[in-house]
């Protein structure tokens, strides 16, 4: 709600409002009714779709038919993808990756540069202090206070942190993230098809060259998937097919590893 109204005030956009309803809560299409009532205050167009989830799905499993949905719209648009993530969202994200056991790159957190995230400077008190101000109206989500999801019991146990751990924390965020974007550009000059070389070199830096070489073809795959590859790749007889993933199937030589994407 603060967001859509800073982006209003500020008159330099056209929004088009989005609200996907996962169909988790046997309340939530009062949200997308009031969504779109808001919508309509503001004179802007609105898309919506409910998903059918269910009480039990996961974060994980909400979060991929949420930003499914959002991806249509944006391409549908021809927009860039705005949320209202803050500073709050990055540190209970990093708190969650490291609880559930992550590479470097979990505490590179929403650095995705197709998605706009104005907010990431600001904290949820803050952003509750503006909507107060401003007279902004918002609806809670019930399973915002759930102990079911573990973002929610983390969050209480973040809400502790005094300010100055919280600057020191997304201080070192902000370095994780310009570090990530230095290593993503130097994986994609050094990105190879090489069995050789990627077996001769350390497997941490065989991972991130993997990994370029893979988005380079607009695949990716995640980290325990990548290391069952590159020991394919390390291992594999010539002629051997080999597949990483649902969407991917890869061919050895005696020299290469050639990706192939799925019919």
């Amino acid at each position: 709600m603060a967001l859509l109204d800073m982006l209003v005030r500020s008159g330099e956009h056209e929004l088009v409002v989005a609200h996907f309803d996962h169909g988790i809560r046997s309340e939530s299409d009062e949200d997308a009714r009031f969504v779109a009532g808001l919508a309509k205050r503001y004179g802007l167009p609105f898309e919506t779709e409910r998903g059918e989830l269910g009480g039990n799905a996961s974060e994980d499993a909400a979060r991929r038919a949420r930003y499914d949905f959002l991806r249509r719209v944006t391409t549908k648009h021809s927009a860039t993808l705005t949320t209202a993530h803050h500073q709050d969202d990055v540190l209970e994200t990093i708190a969650i990756n490291l609880v559930r056991g992550t590479g470097w790159r979990g505490l590179a957190v929403m650095n995705d540069p197709t998605i706009d995230r104005p907010l990431l400077d600001l904290s949820k008190r803050e952003l509750y202090d503006y909507a107060v101000a401003n007279g902004l109206e918002w609806v809670e989500d019930a399973t915002n206070t759930s102990d079911v999801y573990l973002r929610n019991r983390l969050r209480k146990r973040l809400s502790v942190l005094d300010n100055q751990s919280r600057k020191e924390l997304i201080d070192l965020w902000q370095r994780q993230v310009w570090l990530a974007a230095d290593i993503d550009a130097e994986a994609a000059r050094l990105a190879t098809s090489s069995r050789y070389f990627l077996t001769m070199i350390e497997d941490a830096a065989a991972l991130e060259l993997l990994r370029a070489s893979l988005a380079s073809e607009s695949l990716s795959l995640d980290r325990p998937r990548r290391r069952r590859l590159l020991h394919a790749i390390k291992t594999a007889k010539p002629g051997a097919v080999y597949e990483p993933g649902e969407r991917m199937s890869v061919r050895f030589t005696k020299r290469e590893f050639i990706v192939k994407h799925p019919l």
